[in-house]
């Protein structure tokens, strides 16, 4: 019995989202949560012959705490999309505030769910989610995930596309590391499964994994970002969680998890790194308690030591960005 609930369900990357969650045969109980239209959503996927039993909340009546009573795994895409010319920064002075009531939300309903963060920017929503659970003294660093999946997908896809035979993309694995925006994200291209090709133009095949959500804006011409592929990244990241839920043994997958998780795997990490960071993308071993045991980073070339040299700062500083959005307002005016 696995219930998952998606936050955030209504909307361009919450629909597509609950349709694979209610497609896979380890969801028993699919519960969904937004401020608008969530019955609808609810109501049209129960029609889909499969297992799971799919129930749709609104605000009204306790709708939150009715929609995550009970969950194994939350899952929270909820928040405004970035639009063309709109920064990080932008998306984060509207979404933290959305992220902070629903992790207040899952502390009070759902305190030992693990949480998959997909609301960006993951580099700062994920220490807002850390901030409320320990002012609601439910903290477990284990349990809480920044979905940084969708960049792995992009490069698998990308290289497949290089290598000429897109078949090879659901077999092309490449660790990305660092966190889930522009220069925070650290493709390691050096360890792919699939080397690419000799003639490649590394740091353009780099910054086309780094700003691939550019390139969907763009495309959309201000219709919208990356939904469509970040539902699938998403699901494919809580069926990995809901795997090892179940007690699947050896799911290896990057994710932005907090360091405290592994004590040991990150002493050798922060090495890595050079830095003492509260929350990095790593490789991360998934079990039936959450984050097992987190990896250090392996041998990197000379250009990937530069581009973790660059991302360091960046993240650094958009961690406190969100952790400070909640330790600041917690403290009482002079």
């Amino acid at each position: 019995m696995v219930k998952a609930v998606v936050l955030g369900a209504a909307g361009g990357i919450g629909q597509p989202l609950a349709l694979l969650l209610k497609n896979n045969p380890l969801v028993t109980e699919l519960g969904l949560y937004d401020i608008v239209n969530t019955p609808g959503v609810a109501a049209d996927l129960s029609h889909i012959p499969t297992g799971a039993k799919v129930e749709g909340y609104l605000p009204e009546n306790d709708g939150l705490a009715k929609a995550l009573k009970g969950a194994d795994v939350v899952v929270i895409p909820a928040g405004v999309p970035r639009k063309p010319g709109m920064t990080r920064d932008d998306l984060f002075k509207i979404n933290a505030g959305i992220v902070r009531d629903l992790a207040t939300g899952i502390a009070k309903a759902a305190p030992k769910a693990f949480v998959l963060v997909i609301s960006n920017p993951v580099n700062s929503t994920v220490p807002i989610v850390a901030e409320v659970f320990k002012k609601q003294g439910v903290y477990n660093p284990k349990r809480l995930f920044g979905v940084t999946t969708l960049d792995v997908v992009r490069a698998s896809t990308f290289v497949a596309e290089l290598l000429g035979d897109l078949s090879y993309a659901p077999k092309v694995s490449v660790p990305v590391v660092g966190g889930h925006s522009g220069v925070t994200i650290v493709p390691l291209l050096s360890q792919s499964s699939h080397p690419v090709p000799e003639n490649t133009d590394l740091p353009a095949l780099v910054k086309r994994i780094q700003y691939g959500g550019d390139e969907v804006v763009k495309a959309k011409n201000g219709a919208g970002s990356a939904t469509l592929s970040m539902a699938y990244a998403g699901a494919e990241f809580a069926f990995k969680v809901i795997r090892a839920l179940k007690g699947e043994k050896g799911i290896i997958t990057p994710t932005f998890v907090s360091l405290e998780a592994d004590a040991t795997g990150a002493a050798a990490l922060k090495k890595d790194i050079g830095a003492d960071l509260e929350f990095f993308a790593s490789n991360v071993e998934l079990g039936p308690n959450g984050a097992e045991k987190i990896f250090p980073l392996g041998t990197l070339s000379a250009a990937e030591k530069e581009l973790l040299k660059a991302a360091v700062p960046e993240l650094g500083t958009n961690i406190s960005t969100g952790s400070n959005f909640i330790t600041e307002a917690s403290k009482p005016a002079l």
